[in-house]
C-alpha cells in the first residue's frame, strides 16, 4: 500500500516590506539556479498587514510631499557583478531606470513604494511552479515551538497558528514603549491639556493638536524633522516661490529646534567624485575586525575600534587631498602614505603625524569638530543663536556641493566601507550609528534650503546644542547648552526622531516573547544575529537552527534603507546567505520525508501575478508577537560555519540541513532635487500602485 505523500515544507516571513523583498528575489534567483534541487516545492506565508513590496513606510497612503533620502541612482533591488555571494547573479533596473526619471533626483516615497511592489511581483514570478505563496495582511502575535520541531505563528486574526518549518523576521524600525521622561511629558500634557508627541514615525503620527500661529517645542534636527516641518507648512498650505521665498498659509505654528548637536544633519552630497579612488578598505578591513573579534572580552567601541574607524576614515580624507590639493602636505606623497600607514591610532603617533604633515588646520580631517559643531559655543540671545545656525547651513550647502572638497565624498565613501565591516562586529552601541547618520545620512539639498527659507519666514526658530525640556505649570519650558540665559515655553512639544526600543522597551510582543524565552538582545533592544546569514542567536551562545532575522530591528543591521548599485552591499550577501540557508532547509525536509500541516486555502501560486493576492488575513496594524520556547544548545556535529557553495547532497538529512549554513560569517520647488513617476507613466508601472 503506497502511503500519503507529506506535505510539503513551510517558511513563514513575518514582515513583507523591502528586506523581505530582497530575501524573496534571493530565493527566486537561487531555485532559478537549481540550488534547492530540480523541483523545488515548499509554501512560503508572508505575513504583514501592510502591502508586500513597500511595506508601511513605502505604502501609497502617504503624502506625496515626503521625499526619499537617497538620490534615485543610488537606490537598487538588484545584485550586480561586484557583489560577492554564491548565489547567482541576477541584474535588475535601479530605481531610476525603471522609473525614468534623473539619477539625481530625490524621488518622492510613493515612487520608492511603486518599485518595490514590481520588484516583489518580478521576485514572485520568477518562483518556481512548486513554490506556493500566501500573503496575509495581518500582524503575527505570538511564536512559539521547540527548537528540533515544526515552530507556531500565531496571526491576530486567526485562532490556528501557521505551523512552519523555519521562520524569518523581517520587521524593519521597531516601535518602542514610552522612556520614564516621555511617560513623565505625556501625564503632564494629559492633566494641563497640552500637546505631547513622543517618538514616532512622524507620516503617521497626528498632527492636529499643533495649532496655527503658536509655539511648538521639536527635540530633534534628523530625517524626521525634516519630514514635520515638510507637512506643517507645505502639507498645509504654504507654497514657495520660483525664487525660493516661503509664502504661508497661515495655518504654520512657529518651531522653537533644538537637539543634541544643535544642527541639522549634513546635506547630501552634490556631485560625482572623479578621478582616483582612494584603495577601502585599507586600515580598518577584514583582518582588524578579525583581530577585534579575537580579543577576550567585550570590546569598547571608542577605545577599541574607534581609533582604526578613525584611521581608515583619515586615510580616504588625506589621499584624496594628494590628490587634489598636494600643496597642503609638508612631505611628498610617498612619505606621507608610508607614515600614515606606520603610525599607531591608539597612542597618539598618527595625530602627531598628521599635524606635522598638514600643518593648516583647515586641511586635516577633525572627526570631533565634525561631530559635536556647536561644542563650547554660546550665544546671548536667540537672535545671535539664529544668525550663527543660519550661517552653518550656507556654508554646509556651499561645501557639501562645492567638488572642490572632493575629500568629503571620499570619507562618505569610507563610511560606507566602515559600517560593512562593522557588522561582523555586532552591536556597538548608538553613537557610531548617530554619527554615520549625521555625516552620511542628511537631506537633500532642497531640504535643507527650504529650512533655511523657512528660518527666514520667522517660522523655525533655532535653539542650539544640548537642548532640554521640564515640564512646567501650563506649558513645557526648553533650554539649551547654547542659550544657557534663554528660555522658551510652549504648549506643544514634539519629539522629532524615531523610537529607540532599549532592552526593556521593546513594544513588538513577538520579539518580546523571544528575548523572554532566551533570544540574545543588545542594550540597545536589538536582536543579536550572526552577521552573515541571520540565525539568531540565543543567550546561551547557541543559534537557533529554524530562525533567522534580517534588517534594522538586528544588531546585523545594514547603513542605510536601501542599497547602492556597484557597492558589494552587506545586505545582498545577507540575503543570498540567507536564501540559501533557507533552501537548504526544506531541501533536507523534503529528502528526509518529515511532514508538516499546512493550514489555509486560497493560496496564490507563485508566477500568477495578480494583484493583492492575499490568501487569509485583513486587518491590524504592524509588529508582531511571539513567545517562544528556549532551545537547547545547539548539537556541535555540524559546524555552524560550514559554506554553502553547492546545491544540497541528496544524503543530506532534514537536522543536518537546518543546521547547516556560516555562522560569522531654496527653495524645495520640485525640479532639480526631486522627482515622482506620474500616475500614467505605463501599465506596468501604474498596476503596482
Amino acid at each position: 500500500m503506497t502511503s500519503a505523500p507529506a506535505d510539503p515544507p513551510v517558511v513563514v516571513v513575518v514582515g513583507a516590506g523591502p528586506r523581505a523583498t530582497g530575501l524573496l528575489e534571493r530565493i527566486a534567483a537561487n531555485t532559478a539556479a537549481g540550488y534547492a534541487g530540480p523541483d523545488p516545492a515548499f509554501v512560503l506565508h508572508l505575513v504583514d498587514p501592510y502591502p508586500p513590496g513597500p511595506g508601511r513606510i513605502w505604502r501609497r497612503e502617504q503624502s506625496p510631499l515626503l521625499w526619499m533620502n537617497s538620490m534615485a541612482e543610488d537606490t537598487t533591488l538588484f545584485t550586480d557583478e561586484t557583489v560577492e555571494i554564491e548565489g547567482p547573479v541576477v541584474p535588475g533596473p535601479a530605481l531610476h531606470e525603471w522609473a525614468g526619471i534623473e539619477g539625481r533626483t530625490f524621488p518622492d516615497r510613493r515612487t520608492q513604494g511603486a518599485y518595490l511592489r514590481w520588484a516583489y511581483e518580478r521576485a514572485r514570478a520568477a518562483l518556481p511552479p512548486g513554490v506556493v505563496v500566501h500573503e496575509h495582511r495581518t500582524r503575527a502575535v505570538r511564536l512559539e515551538g521547540p527548537r528540533e520541531g515544526p515552530q507556531s505563528v500565531w496571526l491576530a486574526d486567526r485562532e490556528t497558528p501557521l505551523t512552519a518549518d523555519l521562520v524569518v523576521l523581517t520587521l524593519g524600525h521597531q516601535e518602542a514603549e514610552l522612556a520614564p521622561e516621555e511617560r513623565q511629558f505625556t501625564a503632564h500634557a494629559a492633566r494641563e491639556g497640552l500637546t505631547y508627541l513622543p517618538p514616532d514615525y512622524t507620516a503617521d503620527t497626528d498632527l492636529r493638536g499643533l495649532r496655527a500661529g503658536e509655539p511648538v517645542l521639536v527635540r530633534g534636527l534628523g530625517l524626521a524633522f525634516v519630514d514635520l516641518m515638510v507637512l506643517l507648512t507645505e502639507g498645509r498650505g504654504g507654497r514657495w516661490t520660483p525664487e525660493g521665498r516661503y509664502v504661508p498659509s497661515g495655518k504654520e505654528p512657529v518651531l522653537y529646534v533644538g537637539s543634541r548637536r544643535g544642527v541639522p544633519y549634513h546635506v547630501k552630497l552634490g556631485y560625482r567624485l572623479e578621478g582616483e579612488l582612494p584603495e577601502l578598505p585599507r586600515f580598518f578591513g577584514p583582518a582588524q575586525t578579525s583581530a577585534l573579534l579575537a580579543r577576550p572580552g567585550a570590546l569598547d567601541f571608542r577605545a577599541d575600534v574607534w581609533p582604526l574607524v578613525a584611521k581608515e576614515l583619515g586615510w580616504a580624507h588625506y589621499h584624496r587631498l594628494l590628490t587634489t590639493r598636494p600643496r597642503a602636505f609638508a612631505v611628498d606623497r610617498a612619505a606621507f602614505e608610508s607614515g600614515y600607514a606606520a603610525a599607531d591610532p591608539y597612542d597618539g603617533s598618527l595625530d602627531a603625524f598628521v599635524r606635522t604633515a598638514v600643518p593648516e588646520a583647515a586641511d586635516r580631517l577633525d572627526l570631533d569638530a565634525l561631530d559635536r559643531p556647536l561644542a563650547g559655543w554660546t550665544a546671548r540671545t536667540q537672535e545671535e543663536a539664529q544668525a550663527r545656525l543660519l550661517a552653518h547651513i550656507d556654508a554646509d550647502l556651499d561645501r557639501r556641493h562645492d567638488p572642490a572638497h572632493s575629500e568629503d565624498l571620499a570619507v562618505f565613501m569610507a563610511l560606507l566601507s566602515v559600517y560593512g565591516q562593522l557588522m561582523r562586529l555586532g552591536d556597538l552601541g548608538t553613537w557610531w550609528h548617530g554619527f554615520f547618520s549625521f555625516l552620511a545620512s542628511g537631506p537633500p539639498g532642497p531640504r535643507l534650503r527650504a529650512l533655511r527659507g523657512l528660518a527666514e519666514a520667522g517660522l523655525v526658530r533655532f535653539l542650539g546644542a544640548d537642548m532640554t525640556v521640564r515640564a512646567v505649570d501650563g506649558a513645557f519650558e526648553a533650554r539649551s547648552a547654547s542659550l544657557p540665559e534663554h528660555a522658551v515655553r510652549a504648549r506643544a512639544l514634539v519629539e522629532a526622531r524615531l523610537p529607540q526600543p532599549e532592552a526593556g522597551r521593546v513594544r513588538d510582543p513577538l520579539l518580546r516573547g523571544l528575548f523572554a524565552a532566551g533570544a540574545a538582545a543588545t542594550g540597545d533592544g536589538l536582536l543579536a544575529v550572526t552577521p552573515q546569514d541571520g540565525r539568531v542567536r540565543w543567550s546561551d551562545g547557541s543559534t537557533h537552527p529554524r530562525l533567522f532575522a534580517l534588517g534594522p530591528h538586528t544588531d546585523a543591521r545594514g547603513a542605510g534603507a536601501f542599497t547602492r548599485p556597484r557597492t558589494n552591499s552587506p545586505a545582498f550577501r545577507q540575503n543570498d546567505a540567507t536564501a540559501r540557508a533557507l533552501l537548504a532547509g526544506v531541501a533536507g525536509l523534503r529528502v528526509s520525508g518529515a511532514g508538516v500541516r499546512v493550514p489555509g486555502a486560497g493560496v496564490a501560486r507563485a508566477g500568477a501575478g495578480e494583484e493583492g493576492a492575499v490568501s487569509e488575513g485583513g486587518g491590524g496594524g504592524s509588529g508582531a508577537v511571539a513567545s517562544a520556547s528556549a532551545p537547547a544548545p545547539e548539537a556541535a556535529s555540524t559546524p555552524a560555519s560550514a559554506p554553502l557553495s553547492a546545491p544540497l547532497p541528496a544524503s543530506l538529512g532534514a537536522s543536518e540541513a537546518l543546521s547547516a549554513g556560516p555562522e560569522s560569517g531654496p527653495g524645495p520647488a520640485r525640479g532639480p532635487g526631486s522627482a515622482s513617476v506620474p500616475t500614467a507613466t505605463s501599465a506596468v508601472k501604474e498596476s503596482v500602485r
